[in-house]
C-alpha cells in the first residue's frame, strides 16, 4: 500500500508541471513596449509570477548613452573593484564533486578594461560583480547615470524576503534560460562540498575546500547540454529562452530557475526587491518537499 501511494504521488508530481504550464506559463517570454503602471505590473506579472521583457524602460538613463569603455576608464578607471576570477568563466558552479566559488581579486577597473580590450592579460576570466551591489559601495561616481530605483516597480512590490529581479542591460546582451517553479519535479539537486578557486603565483587555479561549511545543494546538470542518461526527468522540463538587448529590462520573477550567458564586455544593472511571502511561496515549498520525499529529486 505504501509503495502504491508513493507511486501515485510521483505520478501526480510528474503531471503537475504540464498543467501549471498550460494555466500560467507563456510559450515565450512576452515583450512590453513601455513600462507598465504599478497596478499593471503587480496584477499581470508579479501576482501570476510571469516574466516579461520591458522595452523603452531605460531610454532616459544617461548610462545608456555614456557607459562606453572610454567613459568608464576616464570616470572610474583608477577605482579598485571586486573582481571574480575563474578559469572558465563559470562562477558559483559545480566542478566534479565540488561547488566552486570564484577567486576574488581587488583590481583597478582600468586593469579589467585593459583585459577586456585585449591590451593586457590576466589568468582566467574576469567578471566585475558583487552580489550585494558594487555600485553604491565601489562605484558611486556612476550612480547619477542611473535611477536610484524603478518607480513603478517600487510602488508595486512589497518588501519581505527572497528576490524579484529587474535585470537592466546597458550594453551588450544577456541570454537567459528560464524554468518556472512548477518544473521543480524535473530539476535535480545534489549536495556538494563547497570550495573556492585560488590563484597561484604561476597564474594557475587550484580548488581549496571550505571544510567548515555545510554541503551546498545545487543543480548538477548543464541546461545547455544536459546529461539525459543520468537525469532523464529533465527531458520533461520546458525552458523559456530569451535574449535581453541593450536598453531592455527583464522582469525575472522570484522562485524561477535561471541560467545566464552574456556577450563579451556586457554591462548590466540589477534592481532587487524582496518577494512577498504568499501562497506562491507556500505552494513552491510544498512542491519542493514532495519532490524530495518521493525520490524524484
Amino acid at each position: 500500500m505504501a509503495e502504491a501511494a508513493l507511486d501515485a504521488v510521483r505520478r501526480e508530481l510528474r503531471e503537475f508541471p504540464a498543467a501549471a504550464r498550460e494555466l500560467s506559463v507563456p510559450l515565450a517570454v512576452p515583450y512590453l513596449d513601455k513600462p507598465p503602471t504599478p497596478l499593471q505590473f503587480y496584477r499581470d506579472w508579479v501576482c501570476p509570477n510571469r516574466p516579461c521583457i520591458i522595452r523603452n524602460a531605460l531610454r532616459h538613463w544617461p548610462a545608456l548613452r555614456k557607459w562606453s569603455l572610454p567613459y568608464l576608464r576616464a570616470t572610474v578607471g583608477s577605482t579598485e573593484v571586486s573582481v571574480a576570477v575563474t578559469p572558465d568563466g563559470y562562477a558559483d558552479a559545480v566542478r566534479g564533486n565540488r561547488f566552486v566559488m570564484p577567486a576574488e581579486r581587488r583590481l583597478p577597473l582600468s586593469c579589467v578594461l585593459d583585459v577586456l580590450e585585449g591590451q593586457a592579460q590576466h589568468p582566467g576570466v574576469l567578471y566585475v560583480q558583487k552580489q550585494c551591489s558594487n555600485l553604491p559601495t565601489e562605484l558611486p561616481q556612476l550612480l547619477p547615470d542611473l535611477e536610484s530605483h524603478v518607480p513603478w516597480a517600487s510602488e508595486a512590490l512589497v518588501h519581505k524576503d527572497h528576490y524579484e529581479n529587474l535585470y537592466c542591460v546597458v550594453s551588450g546582451e544577456k541570454r537567459f534560460l528560464l524554468h518556472p517553479p512548477s518544473d521543480r519535479p524535473f530539476i535535480p539537486y545534489e549536495l556538494y562540498t563547497p570550495a573556492t578557486y585560488q590563484l597561484t603565483e604561476d597564474g594557475s587555479f587550484e580548488m581549496v575546500d571550505e571544510e567548515a561549511m555545510e554541503k551546498v545543494p545545487w543543480i548538477p546538470l548543464d541546461p545547455l547540454a544536459p546529461d539525459l542518461a543520468r537525469y532523464p526527468s529533465y527531458s520533461q522540463a520546458r525552458a523559456l529562452c530569451c535574449t535581453v538587448q541593450a536598453g531592455e529590462m527583464l522582469y525575472l520573477p522570484a522562485l524561477w530557475f535561471h541560467h545566464v550567458q552574456q556577450s563579451h564586455g556586457c554591462i548590466a544593472v540589477n534592481y532587487w526587491y524582496d518577494m512577498e511571502y504568499d501562497l506562491k511561496y507556500s505552494y513552491f515549498q510544498l512542491l519542493d518537499s514532495l519532490t524530495k520525499a518521493s525520490g524524484l529529486d
